[in-house]
């Protein structure tokens, strides 16, 4: 079996739609037991992520928890350590947009995308590094955005948390690396999800005009490479950031 997962335990936060879906399920079709994050109000799509999987043939737990909050992420973790009795691979999807001109742009609008989308990731992933060094083997997988790597007007809040994402993660593989654990980005173009359906047909064609492959991607198209790097394959791969986008940041 390609990305081997089997015997290893996941937790994917955000993992109720979208992206992070479409990796819990990947995940768990390669052999992962799937700790499935979820906040508040996304309840039934956690229920039929874990759903799919459990009919699948997969093992897997649905937790609510707010990533933005400490005491949430240590129930996450504690959750995932009484169902499956490890973590070897945590996958910090979560994240939000709240788009707008600078100008224009809120503190709320600024704080609310960095507590989702880069305090999260720093709160889960020193919490999952306990275990995981106590093992010696883990897995950061962080998603980011090609917005973090090239910006993206109207979304500065958006860009600078997906561009500390990619600093956060470097300088978390250099710190963990002797105790074999790795953490890479991937960090997606443009995908079929409900956060990009909020873009106009005008935004949506401007994107399309900058991608060679001229299409968007769809959640699945990402997920295989999140399992690849939560893999035994990936093992002398740290630090990387690897674009998924069409060809839309080549060089």
């Amino acid at each position: 079996m390609a990305c081997d997962l089997r015997g290893r335990v996941a937790i994917v936060t955000g993992g109720s739609r979208g992206i992070g879906r479409a990796i819990a399920l990947c995940l768990a079709e390669r052999g992962a037991r799937v700790t499935v994050n979820y906040i508040a109000g996304n309840e039934a799509e956690a229920k039929e992520t874990a759903s799919r999987i459990q009919s699948g043939g997969g093992e897997c737990i649905v937790v609510e928890a707010d990533v933005r909050r400490p005491e949430d992420v240590q129930r996450l973790m504690d959750e995932t350590l009484k169902a499956f009795g490890k973590v070897d691979v945590l996958v910090n999807n979560a994240g939000i947009t709240r788009d707008d001109l600078l100008l224009r742009m809120s503190d709320e609008e600024w704080d609310e995308v960095m507590a989702t989308n880069l305090r999260a990731a720093f709160l889960c992933t020193r919490a999952a590094l306990r275990p995981m060094i106590r093992q010696r083997w883990g897995r950061i997988v962080n998603v980011g955005s090609v917005a973090g790597i090239v910006g993206n007007a109207g979304q500065a809040n958006y860009a600078a948390s997906k561009a500390g994402l990619i600093g956060f993660t470097k300088a978390v593989a250099k710190e963990v690396a002797s105790r074999g654990i790795t953490a890479n980005v991937i960090a997606p173009g443009f995908v079929e999800t409900k956060l990009t359906d909020e873009l106009t047909e005008a935004q949506r064609q401007a994107i399309m005009s900058q991608t060679p492959l001229g299409r968007a991607a769809t959640p699945e198209e990402i997920a295989p490479a999140a399992a690849f790097l939560a893999s035994e394959e990936a093992s002398y791969i740290t630090g990387h950031v690897l674009t998924i986008d069409g060809g839309l940041t080549m060089v």
